[in-house]
């Protein structure tokens, strides 16, 4: 049953759309507000609370943005619950991504100004109007692009990209193979798939988003109503070149098992182990426990390929910031020639954000999940 965010309150503000005094009002003395999702302790979404907190001052080397748009991602959810190994300690504002723009410069900030208009990555703490970034982590938007399009395209497109071209190596005439169809990152590898010739794709997805979904994908399978494997072995013999795998556990073995010689499989999350609103011991367990030991004799024999990719381990913690540059200013640019389009799903206001999490616990999205911290919460059904 769905449940709403605790003990929080909706206090007017916001950004505008144009810089103001915040940062230089912080420099003098005063301590100017914003609101921001708080995560108080690991658990369900009833551990969220909208609080009053100060606006950060920019440090050397990076940039206050002046938040308009966030993107929900699977790993807020995991965040949330604790489930995390790097995760910082509660309390902390949630969040990973986000669009906006400029507000204030830190010292040694030369490739920026006020008023540029951008996406962030950070390791938590975009869930706020405000947020001080490393400007290694910002990228400028393209003019015609709105906040909304920015915070949808973000890390969704980011890995869908660096997944196919640059992990799995995707050329003419293969096929893919994708879990979560339908979400942000499943609709994203089929628009990138899309500018390769003669691709293939085959894509799993609850039954009741196969007809919003069916455009983008050659097949759709629904995990829970029949057999994918014995599904796709029908239409493609030899097996499958590419398969994108976020959930991990026995969906790992099918996978390895789809693989035609040659083929790569990749693994990009583990939603498995994700099957309610607070931490389950056992889901994580399960999960691991039906994952085969694949030893590296049998790799060679079976001329295979098993890979992991973690976006924001390489970005934060292995230096991928330079690569992560020159990949996101290639998706803008795909996207200033209408060839990626991201698909929102819907947007919440900060105090909604128990909700959006609910529903992509439920699997229910089509698409981004949007927070928009000056969005007003929805009237609540009278009795």
């Amino acid at each position: 049953m769905a449940t709403n965010v605790a003990n929080t309150e909706h206090v007017s503000g916001g950004g505008t759309d144009e810089p103001d005094q915040t940062a230089t009002d912080a420099v003098k003395g005063t301590e100017p507000e914003m609101r921001a999702v708080v995560l108080q302790s690991f658990g369900g979404v009833n551990r969220l609370k909208v609080m009053k907190k100060s606006i950060p001052v920019p440090k050397d080397g990076e940039v206050l943005v002046r938040v308009k748009a966030c993107g929900l991602n699977f790993l807020d959810l995991m965040m949330r619950q604790g489930s995390v190994d790097d995760c910082p300690r509660t309390p902390f504002i949630l969040g990973t991504e986000c669009s906006g723009y400029i507000e204030a410069l830190g010292t040694g900030v030369e490739n920026f100004k006020v008023g540029d208009r951008v996406v962030a990555f950070q390791r938590s703490g975009t869930f706020a109007e405000a947020i001080a970034v490393p400007a290694k982590y910002v990228y400028e938007m393209p003019n015609k692009m709105t906040y909304e399009e920015g915070a949808a395209l973000g890390v969704c497109y980011a890995a869908a990209y660096m997944m196919l071209y640059e992990v799995a190596n995707l050329t003419k005439g293969k096929t893919v193979l994708v879990h979560s169809a339908g979400g942000g990152v499943g609709i994203a590898v089929a628009q990138l798939c899309k500018m390769v010739d003669e691709i293939k794709i085959f894509g799993t997805a609850s039954t009741g988003k196969h007809e919003v979904i069916k455009d983008k994908f050659d097949h759709l399978f629904d995990r829970s109503a029949c057999d994918y494997v014995e599904a796709i072995k029908k239409l493609e013999p030899k097996g499958i070149d590419i398969v994108l795998d976020c959930l991990c556990g026995e969906d790992t073995n099918k996978g390895y098992d789809l693989l035609k010689p040659m083929g790569k499989y990749v693994l990009y999350g583990i939603a498995n182990v994700v099957t309610g609103e607070t931490r389950s011991f056992f889901s994580y367990a399960r999960t691991w426990w039906n994952v085969d030991s694949v030893k590296p004799g049998k790799l060679w024999d079976e001329n295979k390929s098993m890979s992991g990719f973690q976006f924001y381990h390489y970005l934060f913690n292995q230096g991928g910031e330079e690569r992560v540059n020159i990949v996101m200013n290639e998706i803008f640019k795909l996207h200033t020639v209408n060839i990626l389009n991201p698909v929102i799903d819907s947007t919440y206001a900060f105090e909604e954000v128990g909700e959006a999490m609910l529903k992509m616990h439920d699997r229910k999205n089509i698409g981004k999940i949007l927070i928009i911290p000056e969005q007003e919460p929805k009237p609540k059904p009278t009795p």
